[in-house]
This record gives C-alpha cells, structure tokens and sequence, in this order.
C-alpha cells in the first residue's frame, strides 16, 4: 500500500522568537538572524527533495518555505497557523507571569484560552482539517512526499494527537527550521486518523566517500 510522506519543519527564527514574546496570529517576518540560520542548516543538514511544500500563510513560514524549498510549489494552508493567543500576543513572559489567567493556561487543559484567544481543543480541530487537507491533496495528485512549514505550537499538537507510537508533547518540540518526518497510508488516515512518526528531520549529512581521501 502507498505510502505518502510529509516532512514537517517549523519556522525560522523572528525577533519576537529571539526576544521571548509570545506571537502566535501576529505576522511576523523572519529576522535577519533567523534567515542566515535558515542558511547554514542547509549547509549543515541534508534537507529532501520534496514535490510541494504546504505552508502556513503567515510570512515567518512561506519565507521558510522559499529558503529551504526555493524550487517547489508552495501551498498556503489556513489552519496550519499557530494559535491565536489574543491578549497573551506580543507580550513576554515576565509582562505575564502575575496575571491569573495567564496561569490558569499554563496549567494545560484542553479548555483553556487566552482571553480572546484560542483553545487547545480547538486548535486540534483546526490541526486535524489542516492534515486532512494536505493528506487528501497529496493523494488526489499523487504526491508521495511533501513538506509542511508551520509552528511549534501545531507540530507538538499535531504529532503528540495523530502520530504514532505516542510521545509525551514536550518531546516533541521542534527547533527552527527542523521538525520530523511523519508516513500515512490512505486506509491508516481514513480509518484511525492517525499517522506514522518516523524520525527527525532533516538529516545528518553523509560524507563523501572522497572526503578522507589523501
């Protein structure tokens, strides 16, 4: 049975990310520093050769996707943006850290909410149509590996509900412009909805044979 294979990578670096301010709808661009990182991982990793890169429409991802992906057809998906943290956005933790509700999200329940902002619970439904999405228009076009650009906050979310074997979401935390491979089968998706963690992504670099030559 075919087997279709994603390669999810989060974002690069912004200011906000190097500052220690949550964003989440905010728009961001990537800061010069995270581009030039974006850079030398490429230098330092192999990243795949991919036939459509799927991205978050927020900037700090399509330009991700146009460093590292400069050749592939970049698709937008809406529900791959992170979550809408709404009054918690743009702030550090230490403007929040003596605010109770800021707290009481800390504690991590699925029904918690920034105040005007977005659950947990309903980020994973949002998660799950972004999957489907992309699992569907793979299959449709018959595209047997992609890769998506998205964040931190979805990449934990999506593999700790959907991947298999089950990991604790911490470990599952993804550094700028790196993340995991994940493989779906049509019957493992549309009858479980889940999919198959594979390792990291991207991968270390295999020398050249000549390299040790003398």
């Amino acid at each position: 049975m075919k087997g279709y294979r994603i390669s999810v990578l989060r974002h690069g670096m912004t200011e906000a990310n190097d500052k220690g301010i949550y964003i989440g709808h905010t728009d961001m661009p990537l800061s010069r520093k995270g581009a030039s990182e974006l850079a030398s991982k490429m230098d330092e990793f192999d990243y795949p050769t991919v036939h459509r890169v799927y991205s978050s429409p927020l900037r700090r991802c399509t330009e991700t996707s146009e460093i590292l992906f400069p050749c592939t057809e970049i698709v937008t998906v809406d529900d791959l943006i992170e979550l809408d943290l709404g009054e918690f956005e743009n702030k550090s933790v230490d403007e929040l850290i003596n605010r109770d509700d800021y707290k009481a999200w800390l504690k991590g329940s699925k029904d918690a909410r920034p105040p005007q902002g977005e659950s947990l619970e309903e980020m994973t439904a949002r998660t799950y149509k972004a999957l489907h999405t992309v699992i569907m228009s793979m299959m449709e076009d018959g595209l047997t590996h992609c890769a998506m650009i998205t964040h931190g906050g979805i990449i934990a979310n999506m593999l700790s509900c959907f991947g298999l074997p089950k990991y604790d979401p911490q470990t599952l935390n993804a550094k700028f412009g790196e993340g995991f491979d994940i493989i779906v089968t049509a019957q493992m998706w549309l009858n479980s909805q889940a999919f198959e963690i594979l390792g990291y992504c991207p991968y270390d670099k295999i020398p050249d044979e000549n390299e040790y030559d003398v």
